[in-house]
């Protein structure tokens, strides 16, 4: 049974990019999270004031890649310990964040919390919270990096 997972750490492309051909991942999509405005377009979530996350869903089999793998890549592809920011990029919708879509992920996400804590001298920010509602990106955010033959921002 495919399963969903969601996570935000910056640029969204980098993200999408991080999942995409992981093995036991089915598909990618970028998009928004977390905020108050319905539909919202790219440039209405970089005025940094509809709440919103750029996010990366995760379609994954678990008997192929588990969740918990899914984290590992999560926490080694960003600075989990910047708060709204990710390199260049500045602004709420870049927080760090993992969405839960049920309590087995939202346990598992605690744990590897606590875990990269423990290795961190500094303070982790990444944000622990229950999935909303989905908004799909723009077709042009879309595997944007493998299109323009990229594999970072």
């Amino acid at each position: 049974m495919i399963e969903t997972a969601t996570f935000g750490a910056g640029c969204f492309w980098h993200v999408e990019e991080s999942f995409r051909n992981l093995k036991g991942v089915s598909k990618t999509a970028v998009g928004y999270m977390g905020g108050k405005m319905k539909n919202p377009s790219y440039e209405d979530v970089c005025t940094d004031s509809t709440g919103h996350v750029e996010v990366c869903q995760v379609e994954f089999d678990p008997e192929v890649v588990s969740y918990g793998r899914l984290l590992e890549v999560f926490w080694g592809m960003h600075d989990s310990t910047q708060s709204n920011r990710q390199g260049p990029d500045i602004g709420t919708q870049y927080k760090s964040v993992i969405f839960y879509h049920d309590d087995k992920q939202k346990s598992s996400a605690a744990k590897s919390k606590v875990q990269q804590q423990k290795s961190s001298a500094k303070k982790i920010v990444t944000e622990l919270l229950p999935a909303t509602e989905f908004y799909k990106a723009e077709d042009y955010h879309q595997k944007y990096l493998m299109k323009h033959g990229r594999n970072v921002c």
